[in-house]
């Protein structure tokens, strides 16, 4: 979780206490509801352990987008850490990028309610990024979508 306008800014005491008020800024400079924000999206993250459960989305897509990658000569490589995974389309055979997969297989899995997002440098990267409270079966159901996606390339 991110994008909170928090910031600090860390120094000898005698030349931070000389400082007027607001005389110390920055680009993201905190205020106090920012911090309540964070500090309850902190608060959120450990109560509802979703830290563990990035790990266990994550466990299951690897395991899911690895098969794939065994089964599908377009998919290049698959790259991520938790809950947040790649697949990178290439041309068979070669390490050429392949954006025409990948523009095919974001269609499909449109057309049936899954929605990825595409990314890469040559626009030939499927990002996946579930939400972390996804129940398990919508999950295999989207990732099953997937597979049928490039079975139809």
């Amino acid at each position: 979780m991110g994008g909170f306008p928090l910031a600090g800014v860390t120094g000898r005491a005698e030349m931070l206490d000389s400082v007027h008020a607001s005389g110390l800024g920055g680009t993201f400079g905190g205020n106090p509801v920012a911090c309540a924000a964070a500090l309850g999206a902190i608060a959120t993250i450990e109560e509802e352990k979703l830290v563990d459960r990035a790990n266990v989305i994550g466990k299951i897509m690897v395991e899911a987008l690895s098969a794939m990658a065994k089964k599908y000569s377009v998919i290049g490589e698959i790259r991520g850490a938790g809950a947040m995974q790649a697949i990178e389309l290439i041309k068979p055979g070669s390490i050429e990028p392949n954006s025409e997969a990948m523009n095919a297989v974001i269609k499909y899995c449109q057309q049936k309610g899954v929605l990825i997002l595409s990314a890469g440098t040559y626009s030939n990267v499927i990002r996946l990024l579930p939400p972390l409270v996804m129940p398990e079966h919508l999950l295999v159901q989207a990732l099953g979508i997937l597979d049928e996606a490039f079975a139809s390339l």
